[in-house]
Order: structure tokens, then C-alpha cells, then sequence
């Protein structure tokens, strides 16, 4: 193997030339996202109210407001900021993996890392990391649309001028068959892909279904609260004849109305659920693959490499009408034996790196050793990989001097056996063998081999070749630690799993046995699909969790069946092929170790461990984001209500105003960190998998959001009228008013809190519930209203008087009947509450 660059010559040579990356948006610096939110309507609606502060001579309160917008700014800069570093980290996994030659062995490093002089080694369904020009191919075909537009495949061979089309290699392309070896000349902004400035499998930043909801809503209340906005001003002026402070009681009104949460909630729920998500060993390539991951109903999942651990040794041969168990010693083995093993290995890759054939290369190492089975100094003449619907692989060898070609084959036995052209009546003993062998949960492949007339050149197919069947070979790939107690978790949680495999039914049937899959006795292969009509196979589905001898063209029709069933299709794969299946599931699954770059692009998510358990933690955590998004929402809705009432029954009933935009940035500063970190960083509840599906068709703004959300807001908002209207009767003056009233609404805005941390429990049951940013924030909210409460300077901003204990007791007691107000209203809305039982 060549020895490529060390891995000291790459280090030096990646700070000297920076990083494999073609120009693209860089990550956006800390000033430009204040000037993006010093754009946001609710800054220009606070500046707004210092202007007119300052032309009704008051600078004080234009101060203030000046300072509250900083504080504003400074909480979402931080909050955009985290969701920044998180997508940031998400973009650093989310770069494609390249395989080169470092210090004489292959590895797999980031793409970025690729630099010039690098060996990348170029296989089936790779993205091409790098300009580069070939030192090796094997009928090597490239995608060069991306570049050219061109769809049809160019081949590429090694020339004898290197700079030839030819035999180059370019960023950003396609490998769709063969294999080969290059050496990089660019990267980077020096490719031709980088030329023309164009950038490759960065995160989908596409609005999701509830980006889109949330857009409309927010416009709507815009909409609503710029209409109050007019209307109270006018009012104000009309009945006061007062039109300074008319517009200002309007822009109090428009900032009270304007939900600018919910976008800040989405972005920073989202790209730190994909920032969790990814913690557990699953790259989210798709933000709605987070909205659906609470919904999955139906998770399709691959046996090899998912539910097992991919790590296979061959645990017995079938030769000569006999079962060999590989804890024998070699000199046991017959002739017949050494002959399966010798073109097992002769019908793999040399280099090898798939687990199976790294299994043949170990046993055959330890099996055949100084043996004339073993032929380092043969020269690979052609290879025959699996075409769409042969599951077997062949090689033709070149023995060292002169001699006629050796092939070799191997694959599925009933395939092998028709290509060796084994008569029907001769097979059953061996169809016994491999049923035997697979009921043991093994996973069988038949081995043929033969010489090829040396005067003739290679045939372009495995058809012309005069194969004779040399014996079986079973591969044992133990079950991944943790997948049964997964298995059961799903089943708990209402999410059926089915093993989707190209393996044998009896092998499928015993690994589904081992993993407590429902339904495990009964298996659909894929002669069985081809053999049905949709509508038969819609039926079929219905009682089978186990589909065998399955080809990547049948997982479509399998997703297009479950989806009739009105399912939520989670769908795992690696291949080339699985990519359209993967498109049309709901949530494509691509496998991150052994996956193709071209499944991991189709995806909506990676695994980066190929585990099935992080397929489950995943689902996990894709329920308990959408739980907590909906709490937050409804929070939200709900704090806006008493809110604007309290900025508009003032000026419609000609009171004294309770209200001023200063002492809405005061609760906005509280609501910002509570519906984003707050209810983010919310611990999921023990029952969350013990739950149904959420159905799919359920909106996150739905009309019960919207009635429990307004009910809440309806109930602290007359706690807080009632207060301020004992306030005024009792002649405690205007001031008074004021602070009682606001104390009542900040007391009842951490209630709020409180109660949709959960949508069923309690408070006395969630108070339990660890949860530190939810102590930092309310400490901070009790400590600043005692600031405005008792600090001189600033009580006159706020224009409140000094409130004492017996004020103070009727604001908690206001804030108490509220809070009791608002667990009815969760009892009521969970008992009614439809699909899922309530949180």
C-alpha cells in the first residue's frame, strides 16, 4: 500500500493552506447580528417611545428605555449567539468524511482536513473531497453534473499525462461505480468546485412546518396589535386631549401585542435540539426531522450494523455435505473446506474494510497460513460488483507468470447456486445446510469459483462464466448491547419496529427472536413484494415485522405502504440505492460509519455510531423538544394577554395608565430567557415513553394552544384588574395602583411559568424537577422588582410608590388565585385532551 503523507507533513500542510473549504457563508459576526436585532419591530418600537419621551421633556424615562433596549439587545445577542455556536458545531460534524492513506493506513478524517498531496481513496457512493489525479482506478465512473451539468457518468482511468480530463478527479463529484486511488492537487477556495463558489452538505437551514406556523401567527398579532396601536392612541387623544402621551399609550399597546418570542423560542428550541440531538450520536441534516421525530410511529431499521454489532467472524463452512464449526482446529478441516475458505477470500477486496471481508481475511490467516491458498502476488484482473437484483460479488484474478484467470464468487445462496448453474434437484441439501445454519441466527453466503480460457477476454458478466459451487459459509454478527431493552422501550412508547434486511428469513427471523421483535416468526421476503400489488401489500404489512432477502428498490415500496396506514416512517440506510427510499420516508435515517455520502445527503438524519439505541434517544429527544416547545408557546400566548389588557382597559375606561413601554421591557426581559432557556432546558418527564405517537396531522398552533393559552392570560389578567380596581376604590392613588397592579403581573408571570413547565402535572409535582436556568431567571425577577420597589432613583422611572407588607400580601394572594386558576384550566385541557395522554 503507498504510504501517502505523514500525519506531521498534513498537520503542517493544513495551517499552512487552511482548510478544505470552498467559500461559503461564514458564521455571522456578533455585530451583525445586533444590527439584525436592533432592526427587530420591538426595538423600533421602544426607540420610538424615547423619542416620544424626550419630546414630552422627560429624559429620565427616555434613559431608562435607552438602557432597557441594551439589556434587550444583550439577552437576544446571547440567545442567538448560543444557537450560533451550536449550528456551528453542527456545520463541523456535518462535513463529509474523506478516506486517505496517513502514515501508510487508511483513515477516515474530516473533509476539511483533506490537503494537497493527500492519497483519498475513492469508492462507490463517495463525494470526491478534493481535486485530485488518479494514481488507481478500477472501473471507476464519476458524476460530474454538479460541475458540467452533464448527468451521464464519465469514466475515468489512469493516463499517461496526468493534467488529462480524463484521469482527474474533482471536489464536490460523485463516485456512482468502481474504485480508485488519488492524489490531491487542491482544495478548498483552489478547486474548481471552489471557483465557482458554490457549497456542499452544510445543515438544510429550509423554514420547517412550524417555522412557517409561527411566521403566520406572528403576523397576525403584528397585524392586530398595530390596529389596538391606532385605536388607543386616537382614543387616548380624543377623550384626554393628550396626543404626546396618546402615542405613547398606542406604542405601549403595540409592544404589549407583538409575540416577537416566538421566533427567538423556534430558533433557539430548534438549533440547540439539533445541538442535544447530536451530543446522542445523531447529526440532524433537516430542522423538521426535530418536528417528526415526536410523531414517528412506524421506525424501519436495518439488521446488520444497527440491531447488531457488525462485527462478524465466520463461525462455520459447509463443504463436502458437511457442517464445519470453526472452534476446530485447522488440521481438522478437509481440502474442500481450504477451498471455500481460499475463494471466499479470493471473491473479496484485498484491502479489505467491510466486516464480513475482513472476517474471510482473519480466518484465512489463521486457517491457511503458509499454505499455497493464499496468493498475495495475484493481480486483481477485473471486478463484478452487486448489481440491482444480484446479491453476490465476483472477482477475476491474474496469477503471478502465465496461466489462465482464477474467479471467484460469493453472495446470496440462491443466487450463487443459479449462477454455478446447480440442477434443481441437487440444491435442496444445500438449501437445508443454509436453513440450519441461518436458524442459528448466521448469516449465510454461498462460495463458488472457477478458471477462465486464457485465450478469451473477460466476459463483461458473471453469466458466461463456468462457476462451480464450492460450499457455504455462515458469518455470526453478535446482537448490539442494549438493543432489546430499546426494542421494549419502543414498544412502551407505541413505536413499531421493523427489521428491514437483505439477509436470510431464517437468520432475520432469529435475530428478531433475540431482540424481542414483535411478530419475529413470521417474515415477508422480497420475492414476496414483487409478487404483491400495493393493495395486497398494504395488508400484508399489518401482522409482519420482518422483511428478508429485501433489495433498496422494495424499501420503497414498504415506506409508500406504511405511510397508507397513515404511519410517521422512520427508514435507515447506507446505499447508494437507499437514497430515494430514505427521500420519501418521513425521517430518513442514513448510517454515518458505513453509510455512502450519497445516503448521509438524502438523509434528514446521520448516526454517527450506527447505533439502533441512538435511533431511540434520538426519538426521545425529539419528544421532549416538542413538549417543551408547545409549554413555551403556550407561556408566551398567555403572558401577552394581561399584558395588553392591561395596556388597553385603561384607556378605553379612562383610568390612569398602568402601563409604560419601561415597564414592558422590565417583563420582557423576564419572558425572553423563560420561554427560550427556561422551558428549553426543561428535563424530560419519566412517562415520556410511555406515551402514543403525537398524531401527525396535530399543529403545534392549534386551537386548544390557543384557548388554553388565552384562558390562562384571561385569568392572571383579571387577577391583576381586580387589584388595581381595589387599589383605585380604596383612593390609594395612582402610584400605588401602579406597583400593586405590576407586582401582581410579574408574581403571576412567574406562575405562569411554573404551571407550563408541565401541560398535566402539577406545580408541586414539576417543582421538583431540577431545572437551574428556571431559578436563575426567576431570582433575577423577584430581585429587580424589589429594585423598582424599594431603590428611589429607580421607583421614580417605574413611577411606583413604596408598597408595604399588607400590598404585598394581596398581590401574592392575587398572584395564588391566579396560579390556582391556572392548574384548572391544565386538569381541564388534560382530561380533554385527545391522542396522546397528557403530560
Amino acid at each position: 500500500m503507498p504510504i501517502g503523507l505523514t500525519t506531521d507533513e498534513a498537520r503542517q500542510r493544513l495551517l499552512h493552506l487552511g482548510p478544505n473549504e470552498v467559500p461559503s457563508a461564514r458564521p455571522r459576526k456578533l455585530w451583525r447580528i445586533a444590527g439584525q436585532v436592533a432592526r427587530e419591530p420591538m426595538i423600533l418600537l421602544l426607540l420610538a417611545s424615547g423619542g416620544v419621551y424626550l419630546l414630552l421633556g422627560d429624559p429620565r424615562e427616555a434613559i431608562a428605555l435607552l438602557a432597557a433596549v441594551f439589556l434587550v439587545i444583550g439577552i437576544t445577542l446571547f440567545q442567538e449567539r448560543r444557537s450560533e455556536r451550536a449550528l456551528e458545531a453542527l456545520r463541523d460534524l456535518s462535513s463529509p468524511r474523506a478516506l486517505v492513506v496517513r502514515d501508510g493506513r487508511r483513515v477516515r478524517v474530516p473533509g476539511r482536513e483533506v490537503v494537497p498531496g493527500d492519497l483519498v481513496v475513492l469508492q462507490e457512493g463517495d463525494r470526491v473531497p478534493a481535486d485530485g489525479a488518479l494514481m488507481s482506478s478500477l472501473h471507476l465512473s464519476i458524476d460530474e453534473s454538479l460541475l458540467t451539468g452533464e448527468s451521464i457518468p464519465v469514466e475515468k482511468r489512469v493516463a499517461a499525462v496526468a493534467a488529462e480530463i480524463a484521469s482527474s478527479v474533482f471536489s464536490g463529484t460523485l463516485v456512482v461505480a468502481g474504485q480508485g486511488m488519488a492524489r490531491v492537487v487542491a482544495t478548498g477556495a483552489r478547486t474548481r468546485l471552489g471557483g465557482i463558489g458554490r457549497t456542499l452538505l452544510s445543515p438544510d437551514t429550509r423554514r420547517s412546518r412550524v417555522q412557517q406556523e409561527s411566521g403566520r401567527v406572528v403576523r397576525t398579532f403584528a397585524v392586530i396589535g398595530l390596529s389596538l396601536c391606532g385605536i388607543v392612541a386616537v382614543l387616548y387623544g380624543l377623550l384626554r386631549d393628550d396626543w404626546l402621551h396618546g402615542v405613547l399609550a398606542g406604542l405601549t399597546m403595540a409592544i404589549s401585542m407583538l409575540p416577537e418570542e416566538i421566533p427567538v423560542v423556534l430558533t433557539v428550541f430548534l438549533a440547540l435540539g439539533a445541538w442535544r440531538i447530536a451530543r446522542r450520536q445523531v447529526l440532524t441534516r433537516r430542522v423538521a426531522a426535530i418536528e417528526a421525530l415526536g410523531a414517528a410511529s412506524v421506525l424501519c431499521v436495518d439488521k446488520t450494523g444497527t440491531l447488531t454489532l457488525n462485527q462478524m467472524s465466520v463461525a462455520a463452512v459447509f463443504a463436502d455435505g458437511r457442517r464445519f464449526d470453526l472452534d476446530a482446529p485447522a488440521a481438522l478441516l478437509p481440502e474442500a473446506a481450504h477451498a471455500v475458505i481460499e475463494y471466499s477470500i479470493l471473491a473479496s477486496r484485498r484491502e479489505a474494510f467491510d466486516p464480513m471481508e475482513r472476517a474471510f481475511a482473519e480466518l484465512g490467516a489463521r486457517q491457511l497460513g503458509g499454505t499455497e491458498h493464499l496468493h498475495p502476488d495475484w493481480e486483481l484482473a477485473r471486478e463484478y460488483p452487486l448489481s440491482e437484483r444480484w446479491r453476490a460479488v465476483a472477482n477475476a484474478w491474474r496469477p503471478a507468470g502465465d496461466g489462465p484467470c482464477i474467479a471467484a464468487v460469493k453472495g446470496a445462496p440462491e443466487d450463487v447456486l443459479a449462477v454455478c448453474r446447480v440442477p434443481g434437484p441437487e440444491r435442496a441439501p444445500w438449501f437445508a445446510a443454509a436453513d440450519d445454519m441461518a436458524g442459528r441466527g448466521l448469516r449465510v453466503l454461498a462460495v463458488g469459483g472457477c478458471r477462465l480460457d486464457p485465450a478469451r477476454p473477460l466476459p463483461d458478466d458473471v453469466s458466461g462464466m463456468p462457476f462451480e459451487l464450492l460450499g457455504l459459509v455462515a458469518l455470526a454478527d453478535p446482537v448490539r448491547p442494549g438493543v432489546p431493552e430499546a426494542i421494549e422501550e419502543c414498544r412502551r412508547a407505541g413505536i413499531r419496529i421493523v427489521m428491514i434486511t437483505g439477509d436470510y428469513p431464517a437468520t432475520a427471523r432469529h435475530v428478531a427472536r433475540a431482540i424481542g421483535l414483535a411478530n419475529a416468526d413470521m417474515a415477508i421476503t422480497g420475492a414476496d413484494i414483487d409478487a404483491l400489488d400495493d393493495a395486497a401489500l398494504r395488508r400484508a404489512i399489518a401482522g409482519a415485522d420482518v422483511f428478508a432477502r429485501v433489495v433498496p428498490e422494495q424499501k420503497l415500496r414498504l415506506i409508500h405502504a406504511f405511510r397508507s396506514h397513515d404511519a410517521v416512517v422512520a427508514m435507515t440506510g447506507d446505499g447508494v440505492n437507499d437514497a430515494p427510499a430514505l427521500r420519501a420516508a418521513d425521517i430518513g435515517i442514513a448510517m454515518g460509519g458505513r453509510g455512502t455520502d450519497v445516503a448521509r445527503e438524502a438523509a434528514d438524519l446521520v448516526l454517527l455510531d450506527d447505533s439502533f439505541a441512538s435511533i431511540v434517544g434520538a426519538i426521545r429527544l425529539g419528544r421532549r423538544i416538542y413538549e417543551n416547545l408547545a409549554g413555551a408557546l403556550t407561556y408566551v400566548l398567555a403572558i401577552h394577554v394581561p399584558i395588553a389588557a392591561m395596556s388597553l382597559i385603561p384607556v378605553v375606561l379612562n383610568w390612569p395608565l398602568v402601563l409604560l413601554p419601561v415597564h414592558i421591557v422590565f417583563l420582557e426581559m423576564v419572558i425572553d430567557p423563560a420561554c427560550s432557556i427556561v422551558f428549553e432546558a426543561e428535563p424530560e418527564h419519566a412517562d415520556l415513553m410511555r406515551r402514543p405517537p403525537r398524531p401527525p396531522g396535530r399543529p403545534l398552533f392549534s386551537r386548544r394552544w390557543l384557548l388554553q393559552g388565552m384562558l390562562q392570560g384571561a385569568v392572571l389578567a383579571a387577577g391583576a384588574v381586580i387589584v388595581y380596581v381595589v387599589a383605585l376604590l380604596r383612593r390609594q392613588g395612582e402610584a400605588d395602583a401602579r406597583a400593586i397592579t405590576y407586582t401582581t403581573l410579574v408574581l403571576g408571570n412567574l406562575a405562569l411559568i411554573l404551571a407550563n413547565r408541565s401541560r398535566s402535572r402539577p406545580i408541586a409535582a414539576t417543582i421538583r424537577s431540577p431545572n437551574a436556568a428556571l431559578w436563575w431567571v426567576m431570582g433575577g425577577a423577584v430581585a429587580f422588582l424589589l429594585i423598582a420597589l424599594y431603590v428611589p432613583a429607580v421607583r421614580e422611572v417605574f413611577r411606583f410608590s413604596t408598597l408595604h407588607p399588607g400590598d404585598l400580601a394581596v398581590c401574592v394572594a392575587a398572584a395564588a388565585g391566579s396560579t390556582a386558576g391556572f392548574e384548572l384550566i391544565k386538569l381541564l385541557a388534560s382530561r380533554r385532551r385527545s391522542g396522546s395522554p397528557a403530560r
